[in-house]
Order: structure tokens, then sequence, then C-alpha cells
């Protein structure tokens, strides 16, 4: 005889199944999410740290031993001070440029790290008078740009040399041991931009120049000499600062061919003979000091016509003639300095006496006047002239004569009265001895 289940039975039994289907499929699910052994999900992770940084693991280590805080990606989010610049590369980014500013007394450059960051293009190291090490031949062949400024102590032009592929080079305030800019230079084919200011560099410059160069500031230093002709083929040269060093001769008469120049400076130097005329063919020169030298002869009329020229400096030198320049060129310039030139005056029919220039008016020869009179020469260093002075003077001589004046009058009186006196005695005696 078949047994059958009771009914209900049969009515719990799915019910069951259906509890204990759902409980299976709960409990995993509950343990999951308080399991401490799993990791968190991707899309919650946390701020990067020096362990999760996006930036290679190699030049994350040289740029702690560089006293660099690391607790944030260099890549993202670089410093201030140190500021850094990496490429995009996976699955690490490399750094391509790295400014280190205002360095600790104690850091050291190490050539483990320097090895390390081979991957830059650009490095600066401004205010961090540290010593410098030789840099690996990885680095010194990927650097375009570098720049020194006050900065790795006893620099020498051999260890600068070495940067054969950089284009833009700036080295300022620091002591350079070298024989000259070409010891420096000699090597570097791709040379754009360079400054090699107060580094007390001696030496001539180069006969041989990159012709792409575009910008030149060797001002400040020691070096001697003529300024080679070899500037002159330079035409896509704009900046041009040789001021402040030993320069002697003349500029060359070629010099016009610089017809991309901008700015140039010759200040503070030794050079002689005459401003070429062809200066004034330069259609874009905004800026030109030759002060403090000893260059002659007439200034050009010319540069009157050089219509973009703002900044004119010609004090200190040993000009002489008339100065062509009338009122409005030189209202149209921002600077212009013309005094200390001894042998130089201006034409004081059309240029007022109240215009201060530093030189003295011209007589009918042409020739600067030997004593020239008070309201032309006695402006100051503030354009104020010295007619409140005369005045005083005059007003002093006024007092003087009115302090004097009574003494006089009183003894112009006493010989009138005098005068008179002798002449009443005399005819009195007179009339007794004709009686």
């Amino acid at each position: 005889m078949e047994l059958k289940p009771p009914l209900f039975i049969l009515i719990l039994l799915p019910l069951l199944l259906t509890y204990t289907t759902s409980s299976s499929s709960l409990t995993p699910l509950s343990l999951q999410h308080i399991s401490p052994t799993k990791s968190p999900s991707p899309s919650k992770s946390p701020t990067p740290t020096s362990a999760q940084s996006t930036l290679d693991p190699k030049q994350l280590t040289a740029l702690q031993s560089l006293n660099i805080p690391t607790l944030k990606d260099p890549c993202t989010q670089p410093s201030f001070h140190n500021a850094t610049l990496c490429d995009t590369a996976k699955p690490f980014r490399h750094l391509l440029s790295l400014r280190l500013t205002n360095c600790s007394d104690d850091l050291e450059l190490s050539t483990t790290a320097l090895k390390s960051l081979s991957t830059l293009q650009d490095l600066q190291f401004i205010n961090c008078p540290i010593s410098p090490v030789h840099f690996p031949s990885d680095l010194t062949s990927n650097l375009h740009t570098f720049t020194c400024i006050n900065s790795l102590k006893r620099l020498t032009g051999v260890w600068l040399g070495r940067l054969g592929n950089v284009t833009d080079l700036v080295v300022a305030n620091v002591f350079v041991n070298a024989s000259g800019p070409f010891v420096i230079l000699g090597n570097m084919k791709k040379l754009r931009s360079v400054t090699i200011s107060r580094t007390n560099l001696t030496g001539h410059f180069p006969k041989k120049w990159n012709l792409n160069i575009i910008h030149i500031d060797l001002s400040g230093n020691r070096i001697k000499g003529n300024v080679h002709t070899s500037f002159t083929l330079l035409e896509n040269l704009e900046f041009l600062n040789l001021s402040s060093n030993a320069l002697s001769g003349e500029i060359p008469y070629t010099f016009g061919d610089l017809l991309s120049l901008k700015n140039v400076s010759f200040a503070s130097n030794s050079m002689s003979g005459a401003i070429p005329d062809t200066v004034s063919e330069i259609p874009g020169l905004v800026h030109l000091d030759l002060s403090s030298n000893q260059f002659n002869g007439t200034i050009p009329k010319s540069i009157s016509g050089m219509k973009n020229l703002r900044y004119l400096n010609l004090e200190n030198n040993n000009f002489n003639g008339v100065m062509p320049f009338n009122v409005s060129f030189i209202k149209r310039l921002s600077v212009f300095k013309v005094g200390e030139n001894s042998n130089l005056c201006y034409n004081h029919s059309k240029i007022s006496s109240k215009v201060k220039l530093g030189i003295a008016p011209c007589d009918k020869y042409g020739l600067p006047v030997s004593l020239p009179p008070a309201k032309e020469s006695g402006f100051d260093d503030n354009g104020g002239s010295n007619e409140d002075e005369t005045t005083d003077d005059d007003s002093s001589t006024h007092k003087d004569s009115n302090k004097h004046g009574p003494s006089k009058i009183v003894l112009g009186v006493a010989i009138g009265l005098s005068s008179i006196v002798f002449v009443i005695v005399f005819l009195v005696l007179l009339s007794k001895w004709c009686k």
C-alpha cells in the first residue's frame, strides 16, 4: 500500500526550499561586506601617496634624496618651490622638468640620483649654493635648458661645456672658472639663448656663433677685446647685452645688418670711435645704450628717424658738435640721456632751456658756451631750476643795499652841511677882512 505524505507537508516543503535558497545567497554577501581581507573598491581609492605615485619609483626615490616632498604625487601636484613636469608614459610617468629653489645647506647631489633623473629636459637651480657633481652622459645629452642662478659653487667652463645639446643656458650670480666664453659655448651647436652674467668670466668672445641664436647676455664680466664682426652675421639676433665688461675698439660698421635686433647695450666698457650710421638701419631697435664709454665724433642725425626707438642713453662719452635731436624726438622717448659730454651742445633756438639735458647750449659757432646762463645751467636732478636761488640772491643784494643805504645818506647830508658851514664861515671872515 503506497503511503502519501500529509497535505500540510506538501504545502510547507516549497516554502522551506525558498527560505533555504534565500539564506544561502544572503550569507556570502554579508561576509563579503565585512571581510577585512577584501581590498576596497577602486572607485573609492584614497589620495595617492608616495607608495601609490604615478612617477617612476626610481625617480621618486631620487626626489626624496633631494629633500623634495613626495607625499603627494609630484606629477599631478608639484610643490610651489620645487616645480616638476612629467610625461604621460605608462605604467609610470617620468620627469621632464625639475626646478630646485632655496635649497637647504645640507643638500647634496648624488650621482645615483642624477642617473635616475636622466629623462629631464629642463633642470633649474635657483638659490641652491651646493657643490656640483659630474652629470651622467644620459642626463647631459637629454637636457635642452639649464638654469643656474646663485647656485652650484665652484662651476667651471669645462663642466658647463658638457651640456652640448642645450638650447637655452642661464648662468648668473655665480663664479665660473673659465679661460673664455668659447670653453663653455664651443660645443653647444643648438644654442638659441645664452645668459652668462655676473660670473667673473674672462677671455675673448667666440669667433663663431650658432647662426640661429636670438639672445646673448654676457654682461657683468671681465671679457676684453673688440666686438667681432661675427656678431653681425647673426641675422636672427634680437637681444645683445655686453655691458660692464672690458671691451675696447669700435662698433663694426656692418652692425646695421642685425635687422632683427631690438635691444642692445655696450654700456660701461672702454669702447671708442663714432656711432656708425648703419645703426639707424635697424628697423625694430627699441633700446640703445652706449653710456659710460669713450665714443666720440658727432651723433648721427639719422637716429632721430628710428620710429621704434624708446630708450637712448649716450651719456658719459666724448661726443662733440651740435646734438641733432629736436623736442618731438626727445618726447617720443621714455628714456633719453646725453649728459656728461663736455664737447656736446644743443641748439637753444630749437630746444628750451627748461628741458633737462645735462649739456651746455651752443654758441653761434656750434661750440658749447663756456659759462652758460644761470637759467640754462641751473637745472637740478629733479628737473627744477635755480630761479629761486637767483631771486634769493637778488633779494639779498637788495637787502644789503638797504642795510648800507642809510649810512650813505647820513654821510652825504653831513658833507653837505659841512660845506654850507664852511661857506658861511668863509663869507664872514671875508667881510671882516674887507672892512
